[in-house]
């Protein structure tokens, strides 16, 4: 680890559970600084960009987006008390969940009215009991 000071590309990687080329990219994008250079040429890190990356991939799993994530770090970095900040885009972010979560129960609920009703064709289906004639759906669909 150079002596506990600086980390190497592959190493920050290892360390947070990322590849090299996820690293890069977030550098890219700005989430990550870009890192010193040895005098050999290869990028070094310091040590708390383990627990960047870490906050990164964490928010990502909570459903932020990369631009948002990068709009929260800056927010954080600049102290500004916002709607930008955490607490905002997590209210933001659970209206959204809610309501995917309601469509989802609703596809969840014809699929299997579909799958009892035994439903054989997308286009036409023969069973007396199909709840979601799928013609008629894509007639309306070509209406709208």
């Amino acid at each position: 680890m150079n002596g506990g000071s600086s980390l190497r590309t592959g190493q920050v990687a290892n360390l947070a559970g990322v590849n090299a080329q996820t690293l890069r990219y977030y550098q890219r994008r700005g989430l990550v600084a870009e890192p010193a250079r040895s005098p050999g040429g290869h990028r070094i890190y310091p040590p708390e960009t383990v627990t960047l990356l870490r906050v990164i991939k964490a928010a990502q799993r909570l459903g932020f987006t990369l631009t948002e994530v990068a709009e929260l770090l800056d927010a954080g970095r600049h102290r500004h008390h916002t709607s930008s900040g955490l607490h905002q885009r997590a209210v933001a972010k659970l209206a959204e969940i809610d309501t995917r979560l309601a469509d989802l129960a609703v596809i969840r609920a014809t699929l299997a009215e579909v799958v009892a009703a035994g439903c054989d064709d997308l286009t036409n289906c023969t069973s007396p009991d199909c709840p979601q004639p799928f013609a008629e759906l894509a007639s309306l669909a070509n209406v709208r």
